[in-house]
């Protein structure tokens, strides 16, 4: 892993690995997913202080972890030490509108946005308001 992570992460890289993680689940990084990725970090209120740079550290992190064997669950692990609970439904959607981003939904996507349900405690009926405002905002004419 890279010498620039430290042993603990901030709110802020939880939730770019779970963007990241969701747009690599399917081994194809879209180029729409990456600017939702972008568009994210550079406009939402809880990125004003983040160090963009960050990103690609948080990236290689999440590829790094993807190729050990339990690299999932160190990700899961990481992401219930660092971020705030009361987070765990702002990671969720996020990750919703990065899967969301390229219009469609591959099987990956989808297993390990059912994972993120599960291991973040999200509630059923928010995490579908949640992926029913990623597909709204999603939506091609």
């Amino acid at each position: 892993m890279s010498e620039d992570i430290p042993h603990s992460l901030s709110p802020q890289d939880c939730l770019v690995a779970m963007m990241i993680a969701i747009s690599a689940s399917d081994e194809s990084m879209r180029t729409s997913e990456l600017v939702k990725i972008v568009s994210a970090v550079n406009h939402l209120p809880i990125f004003a202080d983040y160090d963009a740079d960050r990103v690609s550290i948080m990236a290689q992190t999440v590829f790094d972890l993807f190729e050990q064997e339990d690299g999932l669950d160190a990700l899961f692990g990481m992401i219930r030490n660092d971020l705030p609970e009361r987070l765990y439904e702002t990671a969720y959607a996020l990750s919703c509108d990065v899967a969301a981003a390229d219009g469609t939904l591959k099987e990956p996507e989808l297993r390990l946005l059912e994972e993120m349900r599960y291991e973040l405690n999200i509630d059923r009926l928010h995490a579908a308001a949640i992926e029913r405002g990623a597909r709204a905002r999603h939506l091609r004419a």
